[in-house]
């Protein structure tokens, strides 16, 4: 089976990944497979990819964003059928016993699984999955607009619903890649007033194409303070800025899995004035079925650029240089 393994993680430019035939996956118990028609490419990817993120299994296949149609079930799986179309996201199981998952919040797991980190992901021609943590893909979304929406859709969700801006509130947003220009698009649509705070020209420019009220540098100042802002970027250097730009009591959430050291914070001038800092961890089932049914309401669509599967490679290095907007797809069939 044609994949692409995290082979020696390092820098991007080192060739990490390696595409290799790994032997065709049988689905378990529970489980079931599907033929790949596309996967996104994520950030968190880039990170495994260059070691940022300590490898959970060896030579694992990254990608967990993954879109395709059922082609095998394994014992005791009743709500999927082969033809099914469906998506496997980035939590790809849970312990269902520990108290955090008793309690529906399931995302702070203590023993959770992930898909491209602890089990083989989408960089491959199949991919199986526990059924019981797949999506139906809604009817109005094609595969390839849809594969951004199964990690970096659902996150940025949840990273809004966590910044806790009231309505008609203040949002900002720094930096705008995959996540971030769904996230703004979900926000605008629910009435808020939107300022993006991102590196690049062509990233600002998508951003006010979408709509929003402003965009400006990373460093920048949104032109009034925020209620809420969310941190995309992987630079702990930018909670200060962001956290300088809330008014009182508006909330930080720092939505990757994956930040740069941050800098100490001046306590009187970054936080004083009942403001607060929270990181965003993984998300909930319930988080993906509330977020595909509200990106279909809403018409969210994300904006992609597309690689050939074979250019997997190419497509982390353009990532790590920023060479696109928006978010990346590598197709199956190119």
């Amino acid at each position: 089976m044609d994949s692409w393994v995290v082979d020696v993680p390092g820098p991007i430019s080192s060739g990490p990944l390696r595409r290799v035939d790994l032997p065709e996956p049988i689905p378990g118990a529970g489980q079931l497979r599907m033929q790949v028609s596309c996967c996104g490419v994520c950030r968190t990817d880039l990170h495994l990819a260059e070691g940022d993120l300590p490898a959970h299994a060896a030579r694992v296949v990254p990608g967990h964003e993954v879109v395709g149609v059922v082609d095998a079930i394994g014992d005791g799986v009743r709500d999927f059928a082969t033809g099914d179309r469906v998506g496997v996201p980035w939590l790809a199981r849970t312990c269902r016993r520990c108290h955090f998952c008793r309690t529906g919040r399931e995302n702070l797991c203590i023993k959770p699984a992930f898909t491209g980190w602890d089990v083989n992901g989408g960089y491959a021609a199949k991919c199986v999955a526990d059924a019981d943590f797949v999506y139906r893909i809604p009817e109005g979304v094609n595969d390839r607009e849809a594969a951004p929406l199964l990690c970096a859709g659902i996150i940025g969700y949840r990273a809004l619903r966590l910044a806790e801006v009231p309505p008609g509130g203040r949002l900002g947003i720094y930096g705008f890649g995959g996540s971030a220009h769904l996230t703004a698009q979900v926000a605008l649509r629910q009435g808020l007033r939107v300022h993006v705070l991102t590196r690049g020209a062509a990233n600002r420019a998508l951003a006010l194409r979408l709509g929003v009220d402003s965009a400006g540098p990373a460093n920048g100042a949104p032109p009034e303070p925020l209620d809420g802002a969310i941190l995309f970027a992987p630079s702990g250097d930018l909670v200060s800025v962001a956290l300088q730009s809330l008014d009182r009591g508006g909330t930080l959430a720092i939505a990757g899995i994956w930040l740069s050291a941050i800098p100490a914070l001046d306590y009187r001038a970054e936080l004083f004035g009942e403001k607060r800092l929270r990181s965003v961890t993984a998300n909930t089932r319930q988080d993906g079925v509330e977020f595909l049914a509200l990106a279909e309401r809403l018409g969210i669509r994300a904006s992609i650029t597309e690689y050939p599967f074979a250019e997997a490679d190419r497509a982390l290095a353009d990532l790590a240089r920023g060479a696109f907007s928006g978010a990346a797809v590598l197709n199956a069939d190119t």
